[in-house]
């Protein structure tokens, strides 16, 4: 089975892109997806991240509230690193009992792990091949407003603290530009997605 990764930037268009690959045939894995049931109630992480980070971050209900627990770790870069040492480990091993459910079902068949921090967290090295999405910086805050019903300030100030697109270039084996219209991307997809069966026959 082929192990792809992909990832992007704030509102870089990587979710489509891995709706696209997934539509083609690909086993789609989506690790922000896995992150949040880790840290619900009963979830791997649940009782640990609560601990250290407090009640405050509950829900009435005893859900974790997302934007309280990313309020938290915003600009505090040892309270994200701890964080992602209570979380990571869960993903990764619910990846690795994905890939190999797909494998078993597929072994010729291509599996992509979409992930937002895959480079800096360095789990894109247990990939075969990159795929990273872009687009420009004032469409990616143009996104986000709209996406999320933040302020332009507030996107400006969490894309400052990510690494920035033209970076994460560097450790790419396919770029996708979803910088024009839904069916250029696609058209974009469609020939990586060739590249990669042409990989993997």
């Amino acid at each position: 089975m082929l192990r792809v990764g992909l990832t992007g930037g704030l509102a870089s268009g990587k979710s489509f892109v891995g709706s696209c690959l997934q539509e083609l045939g690909c086993y789609l894995i989506q690790a922000d997806t896995l992150g949040r049931e880790i840290i619900n109630p009963g979830g791997e992480a649940y009782a640990e991240v609560v601990e250290a980070f407090g009640p405050s971050i509950l829900q009435p209900d005893g859900a974790i509230d997302r934007r309280r627990l990313a309020a938290e770790v915003f600009g505090q870069p040892d309270r994200l690193a701890l964080l992602n040492r209570l979380v990571h480990p869960h993903v990764f091993a619910r990846e690795e009992r994905l890939v190999e459910q797909y494998k078993s079902l597929d072994p010729r068949g291509i599996v992509v792990v979409e992930a937002a921090i895959m480079i800096e967290a360095g789990s894109y090295q247990r990939c075969d091949k990159l795929i990273v999405a872009v687009c420009g910086e004032e469409q990616q805050i143009e996104r986000a407003m709209k996406r999320d019903a933040t302020t332009r300030e507030e996107v400006l100030a969490r894309l400052r603290i990510q690494m920035p697109l033209s970076e994460k270039r560097k450790f790419a084996d396919y770029v996708i530009d979803t910088s024009g219209d839904k069916e250029q991307t696609r058209h974009q997809v469609r020939n990586v997605y060739e590249a990669l069966r042409s990989l993997n026959p």
